[in-house]
């Protein structure tokens, strides 16, 4: 080899080197700056141990419309919402969709000059794939408040793929495809943000804290904007997708519930008569024992959260606990007094009723 290709080579491998680092180095910052502007922080329910009071949310149309997460913290007369440039304003809830574990709520002042995400243009582009390069953005850890911007993640989409995860012991609403992606994007807070391509467009919606089901490891995936999901109750079907949630908003009527099965998880309560319509669910016995008197629950607990999900009525909590197969711990945040007390205790099977 002759003298002046050995000497080239040390330059050639800087310059290879020197390449790689600037695009290890890349800055993301005045698409983050783009984005955020299209983002706002949401406070609500919650602000005790294992429930956020806080969230994410995307802009959707100029006057105010917000895509999120469906989540505790909306379960507030007082939802408020921080925008990009520090203004403090409220929201009212327009409408959840349980089964795509979507809402859509609405800035109560009057906006119109809000900038804002496309989705149903954005929509029209076709899925990203694996190793398609993104950016995640969201209030996680209630970093920001304020004008202060949101936090961004990159990563890669490491799977598109069907949804197999559950919050706590009950299964997840939606189980259609959604992105999986190596960073770790799902934390407290982070729920309702944008995941978007390196270029700020929006590819969908980072989701709650689940677990999968099979590995029993945390996920971190974000909904498609183009999500849809096909409702069977009986012999009617019904597809449901945000685009029609956007389009129809106040129009819009969340599907039926599907009727769910039944795991017959046993606690030992027995709560006070359900007389009315939303009937708290009050603790009036606990069997002797029994998981509940095990794990300390006591007659007059009032309880308010099962595995961080709210439990406003006994309808409410018997649907949940109903979804809880035997064998699972569940975790009750329970008002005693004037003190809320977490009590975990595991599900058995239901006793033998004598013949």
């Amino acid at each position: 080899m002759s003298l002046h290709r050995l000497l080239a080579l040390p330059i050639a491998t800087a310059l290879l080197v020197a390449s790689s680092t600037a695009r290890a180095e890349e800055s993301h910052a005045d698409v983050a700056k783009e984005v955020n502007q299209k983002l706002v922080k949401l406070f609500g329910s919650g602000g005790f141990k294992g429930l956020a009071s806080y969230g994410s949310g995307i802009v959707v149309s100029p006057d105010g419309y917000i895509l999120t997460i469906a989540s505790h913290i909306l379960d507030t007369q007082d939802l408020r919402v921080h925008t990009h440039d520090g203004h403090r304003l409220h929201a009212k809830v327009i409408v959840v969709e349980p089964e795509l574990d979507i809402a859509l709520c609405k800035i109560i002042e009057k906006v119109d000059d809000l900038p804002y995400f496309d989705v149903p243009e954005a929509a029209k582009k076709p899925v990203a794939t694996a190793g398609t390069n993104v950016l995640a953005f969201s209030n996680q850890f209630q970093i920001a408040t304020l004008d202060e911007p949101m936090s961004v993640q990159r990563g890669v989409v490491a799977a598109y793929s069907k949804m197999s995860a559950r919050k706590g012991v009950t299964e997840a609403p939606y189980n259609g495809e959604v992105y999986f992606s190596d960073a770790i994007t799902n934390n407290p807070g982070a729920a309702g943000g944008a995941f978007t391509t390196r270029k700020g467009e929006l590819l969908g919606i980072v989701g709650k804290e689940l677990k999968n089901v099979l590995s029993e490891t945390w996920v971190n995936y974000a909904m498609p904007i183009q999500a849809k999901i096909e409702i069977h109750n009986g012999d009617q079907v019904r597809t449901v997708s945000i685009l029609e949630i956007l389009e129809k908003k106040e129009q819009y009527k969340p599907a039926p519930k599907r009727e769910k099965q039944s795991y017959g998880g046993y606690t030992g309560i027995t709560l006070v008569p359900n007389v009315v319509e939303r009937t708290p669910p009050y603790v009036e016995e606990v069997a002797p024992n029994s998981p509940a008197a095990k794990a300390g629950v006591r007659p007059d607990d009032l309880i308010v959260y099962v595995d961080g999900l709210q439990a406003i009525s006994i309808k409410d909590y018997k649907e949940i606990i109903d979804s809880i197969r035997p064998d699972n711990e569940v975790r009750l945040e329970v008002r005693r007094g004037d003190k809320l007390t977490t009590l975990t205790l595991k599900l058995e099977a239901p006793p033998k009723k004598p013949k």
